[in-house]
């Protein structure tokens, strides 16, 4: 069932217009852009290009309607969808001092869940203490590493039912209620992240996405109750970074101590989170035309290091990867990536193993994926292909998609999330009656 930490690891519910819009208008926070080193829209205007301004802060956002239908017959669902929705965004900064001031929050009416909520993505407050000290205190998106939509260091909380149902990439990275410091030195930069109580993946759970129950081992939409590790401060996370620059290299070091992401381990028929150290580094740097990057992270997973627990306890990983992006011809980009995962204590897994052996995961597994974008009439058409496809798994998962700008307010996205494989538990062939093809527009105010 489970996605793990990156879109790549192995595995493991009709609402008429008006009332939408009534909807969002009472559901709807308010809050910020993303922050940017996760900025997924090309096209967002400038915020602080308004030269006057009637309130002390500035407001603005976006109305979207978005709609995903399957490719597929998935008789385990009982709806034919996997995204309907309507979306209100409001984005509130402003600054006082040296305080900068950034809420965000969307309001959405949600066909498939049946409901009206509000989603506070962003509430913070940034500000400088001394000369070297830069603070980040409250709700806000983090995002560190160099894979591109695939994450060995970056163990920030992921909603994967939105980035494999058609949301914009940007509802990948989930919100933290965290404090954020950076610290610059003279020739490294250290950032420091403390999460005071952890933060889990919204991964699939049978409410858009069936997936594979390795316990039953059939394919299902119903998970087990999660009990999410929720005391202060002992479940807390803590996640650091140290950079530097060599020349045009960068290069960082990376330590995470809190939990998996997704629920493995089971009690009481309730599902748990192990507890996880990860200690990683990564280096970027120019090769030729392009950018290279290279990127390595070891999972200490905490209960179960010699491999001798329940299997349900997840096994330390040594994880790698490897990057190359390039402007292969004007306006075409092509991207490259080898990814590697590499389960320890192997042997014990399989003398501990009670399924069915062919469920038994593979001691190393490999994800090759690619990324081609094209962009003509001034980056107001952008063609993109994302392609995963794991030789040892015989899956695969590809993302089309087409994005056109009609005016600076106006723009429409349709694409496609189109998984399959040989086998149905493996991570990519366990969604294949999930694949849907989508449609999104968004009016920007």
């Amino acid at each position: 069932m489970s996605t793990a930490s990156v879109v790549g690891a192995r595995s493991g519910r009709r609402v008429r217009p008006p009332r939408w819009i009534a909807g969002l208008a009472l559901a709807a926070g308010v809050g910020s852009p993303a922050l940017a080193d996760w900025d997924d829209d090309p096209w967002a205007d400038d915020p602080w290009d308004e030269e006057e301004q009637w309130l002390p802060f500035e407001v603005d956002g976006f109305v979207e309607i978005a709609g995903g239908h399957h490719t597929r017959d998935n008789q385990v669902l009982d709806k034919d969808y996997n995204l309907a929705e309507a979306r209100l965004r409001l984005e509130a900064r402003g600054d006082w001092r040296r305080f900068d001031f950034r809420v965000r929050g969307d309001g959405v009416a949600d066909q498939v869940k049946e409901e009206i909520r509000g989603e506070l993505r962003e509430a913070r407050v940034a500000f400088p203490v001394g000369q070297r000290l830069d603070m980040r205190v409250g709700r806000q998106v983090l995002a560190w590493g160099t894979g591109d939509l695939l994450f060995i260091n970056d163990l920030f909380p992921k909603d994967f039912n939105s980035f494999l149902t058609g949301r914009d990439e940007d509802y990948l990275q989930g919100p933290s209620d965290a404090v954020r410091g950076t610290w610059y030195g003279d020739n490294v930069t250290l950032d420091l992240v403390w999460t005071p109580v952890f933060e889990p993946d919204d991964y699939p759970n049978g409410e858009r996405l069936s997936y594979f129950d390795l316990r039953e081992e059939r394919q299902t939409e119903q998970s087990p109750p999660a009990d999410d590790p929720d005391s202060f401060p002992d479940d807390g996370e803590l996640a650091a970074r140290l950079t530097h620059r060599i020349g045009s290299a960068e290069l960082a070091g990376y330590f995470y101590r809190g939990f998996f992401p997704q629920p493995e381990e089971q009690a009481n028929d309730r599902l748990t989170h192990a507890r996880l150290n990860a200690y990683g580094a990564s280096i970027r740097d120019r090769l030729g035309p392009g950018i290279a990057n290279a990127e390595v992270g070891y999972y200490d997973s905490v209960d179960n290091r010699d491999g001798d627990r329940s299997v349900q306890v997840p096994n330390s990983e040594f994880r790698a990867l490897l990057g190359y992006t390039w402007e292969a011809a004007t306006n075409f980009d092509v991207g490259l990536q080898y990814y590697l995962e590499w389960l320890q204590d192997y042997d014990d897994l399989e003398a501990r193993w009670q399924a069915d052996d062919d469920l038994l995961p593979e001691e190393y597994r490999q994800v090759l994926t690619t990324r081609l974008t094209y962009s003509v009439w001034r980056d107001n058409l952008i063609g993109s292909l994302f392609a995963f496809y794991s030789p040892d798994d015989e899956d695969y998962y590809l993302r089309p998609s087409v994005r056109y700008r009609a005016s600076d307010a106006l723009s429409y996205s349709v694409g496609g999330n189109l998984f399959g494989g040989d086998s149905d538990h493996t991570f990519y062939g366990q969604f294949k009656r999930d694949s849907n093809l989508y449609a999104r527009v968004r009016y920007r105010f």
